[in-house]
């Protein structure tokens, strides 16, 4: 079933109201003293700009945080990314960024496990904006594979 198939303009409203809250209420925004990985990347077709902070303790990604500027879809993206990950595991992280990946590319079931971020969703009917969505997720791809072991 589709998740937007029983009530899709209700459904879409919901989602742009959840992009927007996270893009003028980010959340984890700033830097992160002493993170065990940090990143920088950007989207040079758009402009966005992300600095992702990870601190990792015993395999589990203790905090996230973001630092950057964009578009209202790579910068709710970030939030809602950092939101998700607190708490992971390295490899659920990993898992994470995966499913997150596939619903960027039309598998609406990979999102359900995502937490805000399946309202992102919709941005995959749009192919210029994917490239906004996936920036933050990019970089914390990027991130695990810089992690020692």
């Amino acid at each position: 079933m589709s998740l937007e198939s029983n009530h899709p303009v209700r459904l879409s409203e919901l989602y742009r109201e959840v992009i927007m809250d996270h893009y003028r209420s980010p959340r984890n925004k700033g830097e992160l003293p002493d993170p065990t990985v940090s990143i920088d990347l950007n989207n040079p077709t758009c402009g966005d700009e992300i600095s992702l902070y990870l601190l990792v303790k015993d395999g589990v990604v203790q905090d996230a945080r973001f630092s950057g500027q964009g578009c209202s879809i790579s910068q709710a993206s970030a939030s809602m990314m950092t939101q998700a990950v607190k708490g992971k595991t390295v490899a659920e992280a990993r898992d994470m960024v995966d499913r997150f990946k596939r619903m960027m590319h039309g598998d609406e079931e990979a999102g359900r496990p995502l937490g805000d971020a399946v309202a992102l969703h919709g941005v995959s009917k749009f192919p210029v904006r994917i490239k906004c969505a996936l920036l933050s997720w990019e970089a914390l791809e990027r991130s695990l594979e810089q992690l020692p072991g």
